[in-house]
């Protein structure tokens, strides 16, 4: 288990001792800039590949504004396009639904294949002709955004400026090499979607730090005291908290819940890590289990926070499933008062954005960080 002093990052002599202002969390104009900046220039938690698991499955998501369509090909693979059709610019797909045939627009009936080959195009020459000289059909296929599947999140970076996802996040993925296994998806009683008062950034914030354990998790704090966790923070990428004690969950009769994963250093025998991988997907990962969770920006003040949990088999007890889903519900609820209080706190137009401890806000202060970083990085790109 790494050492909380090592993992920690130190305080610099001249480190600014306070938060992000206000306007971060309250103002239209902010929440517009950063969702360019914070959630488009980066690799940004889009969906689960979980979501469209066989092949034609579709799933249209509007995501920093934009019109986007999950789909898992023919082929199997998942990718992200633009759910517009070449032609006017047509949502293509309304709802969730599996493609039998073609992707086809419901306004002039143009189709694509699940690849995102523009295939058809009726009458766009005239009445009986559907082929023109002046429409290549090749280069008019949908416009697919960049995306990558780890952890069976699935990454988008909508600006395409961002360096590829394993150079982006070559130090998490290290760090947890030895998880690099297959996750299997516990189904419906294993996902929930929670609707947060709050700026996304607060659910960061607050995910990432384990000082308010003792008083918003009494319960899970006699498991997993305060003093057993420790700081991660690797700067411009991820912070968050390890627990040198994690107590697996078990059946009545005693035995082991879910299965463990295979090969795990010894670390993970009684450990477990939480990081917040910016910009907006929380991980967590335990020996048995582990979760993600995407957080979805609806204007400043309002987040939904898409939960999913994962296991090493595909076939695990659903009464096991269900609790374990109910206990991390609680626990995610708990923590709903506090990020809306600290919302409903940036309307005092006195607050200075609060005063971080030097010990204990280390992966609160790394974020912010980061996030001040990539806004000046893209403002002095525009200029």
């Amino acid at each position: 288990m790494p050492d909380t002093a090592a993992e920690t990052m130190p305080e610099p002599p001249a480190a600014p001792a306070r938060g992000l202002p206000n306007a971060h969390y309250t103002d239209p104009d902010m929440h517009r800039a950063e969702q360019h900046a914070l959630l488009a220039a980066q690799w940004a938690g889009l969906a689960v590949a979980s979501d469209v698991p066989a092949p034609g499955d579709a799933l249209p998501l509007t995501f920093c504004g934009e019109p986007l369509l999950l789909l898992r090909d023919r082929a199997g693979q998942v990718r992200v396009f633009y759910n517009v059709c070449r032609h006017r610019g047509m949502i293509l797909v309304d709802a969730p639904r599996r493609i039998e045939g073609a992707i086809r627009c419901p306004y002039h009936s143009w189709c694509y294949a699940t690849d995102g080959r523009l295939v058809t195009t009726p009458h766009v020459g005239g009445p009986g002709r559907n082929t023109h000289a002046r429409i290549d059909r090749a280069t008019l296929g949908l416009i697919e955004v960049p995306s990558h599947v780890w952890r069976d999140v699935v990454f988008v970076n909508l600006s395409g400026t961002a360096p590829p996802f394993a150079e982006a996040n070559a130090d998490l993925i290290a760090r947890w090499a030895a998880l690099d296994q297959p996750l299997h998806h516990g189904g419906a009683d294993s996902r929930f979607t929670l609707t947060v008062r709050c700026n996304w950034k607060l659910a960061v914030e607050n995910y990432c730090e384990s000082y308010h354990l003792p008083w918003v998790h009494p319960g899970l704090n006699e498991i997993s005291r305060l003093e057993d966790h420790y700081n991660i923070e690797t700067p411009g990428a991820f912070s968050g908290q390890g627990t040198e004690v994690y107590q697996r969950p078990r059946r009545p009769d005693g035995t082991p819940a879910f299965p463990d994963f295979t090969g795990l250093p010894a670390m993970w025998d009684t450990g477990a890590e939480y990081v917040a991988l910016y910009p907006n997907v929380l991980l967590g990962a335990h020996r048995d289990h582990a979760f993600a969770i995407l957080l979805h920006p609806d204007g400043p003040t309002r987040t939904r926070e898409h939960v999913h949990l994962y296991y090493a088999a595909p076939d695990t007890d659903p009464a096991a499933r269900a609790a374990n889903a109910a206990q991390w519900k609680t626990v995610f609820e708990e923590d709903v008062f506090v990020v809306e209080g600290m919302q409903s706190g940036r309307a005092a137009r006195g607050f200075d954005g609060g005063t971080f401890s030097p010990v204990m806000d280390g992966p609160t202060r790394c974020f912010h960080a980061w996030a001040a970083a990539a806004l000046s990085e893209t403002s002095r790109a525009a200029e």
